[in-house]
């Protein structure tokens, strides 16, 4: 502290207070570069136009602009016209139109030379064209603001770049200039002459800004001595730079040896020399001097207004982060390295816009706030009913869809009559959406009016579930109802209600503890002490899952009824392990977090029911052993490099193994596909190695009821997408039964395992392109008549498989067109023996396609004609099953698309391309917008399209060359 006492005080003023326009002085000149060669001139005859290449006092001008953050602030200021005769001098001021205090700290003047051409040229504006170009910091590296004379290195041929990382700074870089003297950089060869001018430059600037005294004699003789210097040191200049350009040359010809060397390129070696070699201009400008330094200072804004946005709630905040877009930077600003928040490795810069914080009208917002005062409203709200007029903009709105978003006028039309649209259960939803959930006042009227809402259905409870629902009081509303669907209703929306975990809020804190209890429940088991062993569970239960209790009415749900049923505790743990898995940027710590709670909670719950609970649980760890063991040989057959032959002779040894305990289950263990099937243990000779890439494994299991059951285990492959098509296609099967419309779809079992792997149901069937190629004439017929003949019918094949084939048909062509399945061809349609046709491999949905011009419908000519052509009786039915599906599975509309809403963030690959437009993508098939005749009309137009198009028929037939050349 006492040394800083002893400063001497100095005087220095902020830029923030220089009111003064930014000026310079334009004063000279320096330097002179060879003229150009003749045989140059002869190549390029445009050259003789331009005036420095006639004269070296030709006329030239001077643009100055300020310029910012790789943008300019400032419009172009010029010179005068100014002839010149022994010397290029123009000795003017040029006042720029920005201030001092105007200036940031990066501001840099770019001052560009024009030279004259009348042929112009790609760089030309109008008839100049860019002799050369500077560019000044308005600031040094003391972020002082730059005064006096400054020399500053002109670029010669280019534009003064203005942006961050100027290609034309009037400085030379330290480095630079050492290797530069040294002769090996290749730029300016400064001699020592011009090292020792450039020493007086900086004496001189001393002596103008009076550091040092004026002695006048003395004054007199060094600007003489200076003079004669400076002529020396420009002939050195000038001799440096003809034999620069003559050692360019000599690297540009051709070798010694070489006589084929033409006069092209020669004089093409002399132009590009001529183009690269350095600058032998300097240009003498003069900034404003001031009394005191000047220091960069800027003005401190207030703290920027707060948000009146809704702040996001601790489930909204666990969402998956999605990437952020790639950002294209303007020249010359280097963005890598850069932290949009004050950290390293950000590729965005964030730019405050003051009208996020404003964004909301103060008028509107007070006018909301009255108009849902329940000090002026509250009572009278209660007696308010609708005349005819208002009645029907109510029934409009009760019609839209969960995608709708209602404007201002229709929330504030559904708060009014809220009390009056109590009795209507389609009403909630929009009743929810009206709210300002922020206002303290209004949730609280809203809650109350909940209680009094008639029962809703259970697809606008799913609604409630979803991201846009924050509020608790919401969420145990819509649980409230769940409670009363049934165990094999809440089966078919179970895999949504996992992913809904995602909004609520649990909290994860004791999440990392949940390997070391398990392990502590496994060591307690084997002391053969289980009433000890469930005292410590419960004591564990009680702390652990009271904050889950307390936070989650729906995780609280899902727990208490998977435990209760282990046919939903199957899935339920399945679908947990899975997300728990998923370690993508997608998914997030925090959401991994919350299922891996979840899933210990459901696990202590199981403890905690004797004596089934335990049980259950064992079964689930072994079913989760089984699961590891054929990964790990379904891994080794993969990595292995021998033929399908031997691969399959590799699997059946591995399987046989009594090392892996797979040949005999005791107890016999639920088939984690499907719990109601008991498995016994494999067949080993009943196995095969398919012929793809992965190489999947086909495995069968013995059953308690004396049958089998095979599985295609896969490896390698992310099987939720096809995991989600298959369980809303059950959805849909099971919707259409209730419409009295069975379309015999029986959709095969499917269950991801992990984010890798995962397993499926083997159907005993054949693709339309393997019957084809057996059965050349109507092979779909043929095959069919071929396991189900009767001479009877008109067909030969039994009426009943004939029906089961035009109903499944049927519903398999409304189902993919409504969820937009793509990549359809003849390998992934199938046909079993009795008639039950299906599709697989699900791998593009929501209308993506690798192929182009892909039919909305696949709708080939084998499959019409095994209903006997498009005039026969049979693909009449065939068209009313589809119209009459398609009109049933529109009524369920909101279901299915709050199935899809609440799939948003559920890392499935096609949503996830854009998340935003996947709900919109399904409702667009819906065709929600036409009556139920014009929607049927539409369905028929796309189904008599899709047998007439061309494409689809190029698409099959490209496909079986492909893959006959892969085989």
């Amino acid at each position: 502290m006492a040394e800083y006492g002893k400063m001497d005080p100095f005087s220095f003023a902020g830029s923030k207070d220089i009111d003064h326009p930014v000026s310079v002085r334009i004063i000279n000149l320096e330097g002179e570069e060879p003229p150009v060669k003749f045989s140059t001139l002869l190549e390029s005859p445009h050259l003789r136009h331009v005036g420095s290449n006639t004269s070296p006092y030709s006329d030239l001008f001077v643009t100055a602009q300020v310029w910012a953050g790789s943008k300019p602030l400032t419009v172009p200021v010029q010179t005068a016209y100014k002839p010149f005769r022994s010397e290029r001098k123009w000795n003017e001021w040029l006042q720029l139109p920005i201030t001092y205090k105007s200036l940031p700290a990066d501001a840099r003047l770019a001052i560009t030379i024009w030279d004259l051409s009348p042929t112009g040229g790609k760089t030309a504006i109008g008839h100049s064209i860019p002799f050369g170009g500077t560019t000044l910091s308005m600031f040094d590296g003391d972020n002082q603001v730059q005064k006096g004379r400054q020399k500053c290195l002109v670029h010669r041929h280019k534009f003064a770049d203005g942006t961050d990382n100027s290609t034309t700074p009037a400085l030379i870089a330290t480095k630079k200039k050492a290797s530069l003297q040294s002769g090996g950089g290749g730029g300016l060869l400064l001699d020592k002459d011009a090292e020792e001018l450039d020493r007086m430059e900086k004496l001189f600037k001393k002596h103008e800004m009076g550091e040092i005294p004026r002695v006048d004699w003395l004054d007199q003789m060094v600007f003489r001595s200076f003079e004669k210097k400076g002529l020396v040191a420009a002939k050195s200049s000038m001799k440096m730079l003809q034999r620069q350009r003559a050692l360019n040359r000599d690297d540009t010809y051709s070798p010694a040896g070489d006589s084929h060397s033409d006069d092209g390129d020669e004089e093409n070696a002399d132009r590009e020399s001529r183009r690269n070699s350095p600058s032998a201009f300097l240009l003498n400008v003069e900034l404003p001097r001031f009394d005191f330094p000047v220091v960069f200072a800027d003005h401190e804004y207030d703290a920027p207004p707060v948000s009146a946005l809704q702040p996001l709630s601790a489930s909204q905040t666990a969402l998956p982060h999605q990437h952020q877009p790639e950002v294209q930077f303007g020249p010359g600003i280097n963005a890598m390295g850069e932290s949009s928040d004050g950290g390293p490795g950000s590729r965005l810069i964030r730019v405050y816009d003051p009208e996020v914080g404003q964004r909301d009208n103060p008028a509107e917002a007070k006018h909301r706030r009255l108009f849902r005062s329940s000090h002026r409203h509250g009572i009278l709200d209660k007696d308010l009913k609708p005349n005819s007029k208002v009645r029907d903009e109510l029934n409009l709105i009760m019609s839209y869809s969960p995608t709708h978003v209602l404007s201002p006028e229709e929330a504030d039309l559904v708060w009014k009559f809220r009390y009056h649209l109590t009795r209507d259960k389609r009403a909630l939803t929009k009743f929810v959406k009206s709210v300002n959930w922020t206002d303290q006042s209004e949730s609280r009227q809203a809650i109350q009016v909940l209680g009094r809402w008639t029962e809703i259905d259970v697809d606008d409870a799913l609604e409630l579930l979803g991201p846009s629902f924050d509020n608790p009081a919401v969420r145990s509303y819509a649980v409230d109802r769940l409670r009363k669907a049934d165990d094999r209703e809440l089966l078919l929306y179970l895999l949504q209600l996992v992913q809904a975990l995602k909004y609520e809020h649990i909290p994860t804190a004791d999440a990392d503890d949940a390997d070391d209890v398990d392990e502590t429940l496994d060591n307690t088991e084997q002391e053969q002490d289980q009433d000890q062993a469930q005292d410590q569970a419960r004591d564990q239960d009680q702390q652990e899952q009271e904050s889950t209790r307390d936070s989650s009415s729906l995780a609280r749900f899902l727990i208490q009824r998977a435990a209760a049923n282990f046919l939903l505790g199957n899935y339920f743990h399945w679908y947990l392990m899975v997300e728990c898995d998923d370690h993508s940027p997608e998914q997030g710590i925090d959401n991994r977090n919350i299922y891996r709670k979840v899933a210990y909670d459901f696990m202590l719950e199981l403890v905690n029911q004797q004596p089934n609970g335990v049980e259950d649980r064992k079964t689930l760890l072994r079913q989760a052993e089984m699961v590891a063991i054929v990964s790990k040989i379904a891994s080794e057959i993969k990595a292995s490099g021998e033929s399908i032959a031997k691969k399959t002779e590799q699997l059946k040894k591995s399987l046989a193994d009594p090392k892996n305990e797979l040949l005999v289950f005791d107890p016999p263990l639920a088939m984690p596909l499907d719990p109601s099937v008991k498995i016994t243990g494999v067949m080993p000779d009943q196995v095969a190695v398919f012929k793809s890439s992965l190489n999947p494994i086909k495995c069968t299991f013995k059953t308690t009821s004396g049958g089998t059951y095979p599985i295609i285990f896969k490896l390698g492959d992310d099987l939720r997408q096809d995991q989600l098509v298959i369980q809303i296609i059950t959805l849909m099967d099971q919707l259409l039964q209730k419409e009295n419309l069975d379309l015999k779809l029986s959709p095969y079992k499917i269950l991801a395992t992990s984010t890798t792997a995962g397993a499926s149901q083997f159907v005993q069937s054949q693709s339309l392109s393997a019957i084809a190629s057996k059965y050349r004439t109507n092979p779909a017929l043929a095959y069919l008549r071929h396991h189900n003949p009767d001479d009877k019918q008109p067909l030969g094949v039994r009426q009943e498989t004939l029906d089961t084939y035009i109903k499944s048909c049927a519903g398999y062509c409304v189902i993919t067109y409504i969820l937009g399945v793509g990549d359809r061809h003849l390998d992934n349609l199938l046909l079993a023996p009795d008639g039950h046709f299906f599709h697989a491999d699900f791998g593009f949905i929501l209308g993506r396609d690798p192929k182009p011009f892909a039919p909305l419908v696949k709708l080939s000519k084998e499959m019409v004609e095994c209903m006997g052509g498009v005039n026969s009786d049979l693909y009449n039915r065939f068209k009313q099953y589809c119209f009459l599906s398609y009109a049933a599975l529109r009524k369920s509309s909101n279901l299915i698309l709050n199935l899809f809403g609440l799939m948003l963030h559920a890392n499935i690959p096609d949503i996830r391309l854009e998340p935003d437009k996947a709900v919109l993508k399904v409702r667009e098939r819906f065709h929600l917008e036409l009556s139920e005749e014009e929607a049927i009309m539409y369905f028929g137009n796309v189904i008599e399209g899709t047998l007439t198009a061309f494409a689809p028929v190029v698409i099959d037939k490209l496909h079986e060359w492909a893959q006959a050349l892969r085989a």
